[in-house]
């Protein structure tokens, strides 16, 4: 493989790495930007999204084996984006609700505990082994130019621009984004003007979860393995995606997601080439942190986050 065949090739994967990261800082971003809150348990509400998905897939194949691939990604789906709302919507009504008010560190703290105790609750009911996903779509290879790709890398490019170019225009064309751009301003100005600031807040919780558990699925589906402690290292990267975008600022949480997934193909690809093997892909982790660091050293605001910092 060429220079240039392996350069698409990463390319290729950096978009849909990038793409997963996206759909989840978008929840870490949208809660940020309305309530000031850094909810760290948001990469385990997509772990139990993957998992919620893997029991529904596994339990209509069970009963219906004739339902195609495709049917059961969807049946899982279904499944796994209402438990997700659900519990997110619990979480932030017994966890984060109370703190709203309080000093920052307490919400903070709060959302790691709730993180960990997703982890133990996931442990309990799915097990601490990892679960391995079903091939739901073809795997055959299918070339486009010098790139190679799959039908399940493909859906994720394209249910993440559908899902994120959606959520744009929710915030920016309909009523429930004009309450929640201005609950983000002044939650108490908003309420004088007739915005119901809980509710604002709910459906900003629900709307992140839901894309948690499309993110879930997707991840599953792409790696084919489920465990609970899978949402972790996700949920982190996301984080950085967002902050590397400007945190609380939509369109920053997409455009640092995709960043992020190019720089850690692109770097994990070529660091792998040169250095025969020895690292790269077991190191790509590396390569968000070294980011998250340069950012908030050089741009601690991110790249489009100007009026985060006046709030900050």
């Amino acid at each position: 493989m060429g220079s240039l065949d392996t350069f698409l090739q990463q390319v290729f994967n950096g978009l849909v790495l990038g793409s997963l990261y996206a759909l989840i800082a978008l929840g870490y971003t949208m809660v940020y930007g309305i309530i000031n809150l850094i909810n760290f348990a948001h990469g385990d509400v997509l772990m139990v999204g993957a998992l919620t998905a893997l029991s529904a897939i596994t339990l209509a194949h069970a009963f219906a084996p004739a339902i195609p691939g495709w049917g059961l990604m969807i049946i899982g789906m279904l499944a796994a984006i209402p438990v997700c709302i659900l519990l997110s919507l619990v979480i932030e009504r017994i966890a984060y609700r109370p703190l709203r008010n309080a000093p920052r560190l307490a919400p903070l703290i709060t959302a790691i505990g709730v993180s960990i105790l997703l982890q133990t609750l996931a442990m309990i009911i799915w097990g601490r082994n990892h679960l391995t996903y079903p091939q739901l779509l073809s795997s055959d290879p299918i070339a486009i130019g010098p790139a190679t790709v799959t039908i399940t890398k493909l859906l994720v490019l394209v249910l993440s621009a559908i899902i994120m170019l959606g959520l744009l225009v929710l915030v920016q064309r309909t009523r429930l984004g004009r309450a929640m751009r201005a609950t983000a301003e002044n939650a108490r100005v908003a309420s004088l003007m007739g915005v119901n600031p809980n509710a604002v807040i709910a459906a900003t919780f629900a709307i992140g979860a839901a894309l948690a558990a499309v993110a879930g699925v997707m991840y599953a589906a792409v790696y084919s393995v489920a465990h609970f402690y899978m949402g972790f290292i996700p949920g982190l990267k996301a984080f950085t995606a967002a902050v590397l975008g400007g945190i609380g600022n939509i369109p920053g949480a997409m455009l640092g997601g995709i960043l992020l997934g190019l720089i850690e193909a692109l770097g994990a690809g070529y660091i792998d080439q040169l250095t025969g093997g020895v690292f790269g892909s077991n190191y790509q982790d590396v390569f968000a942190f070294i980011v998250l660091c340069a950012v908030l050293i050089l741009r601690p605001s991110g790249l489009l986050g100007e009026r985060v910092a006046d709030r900050a």
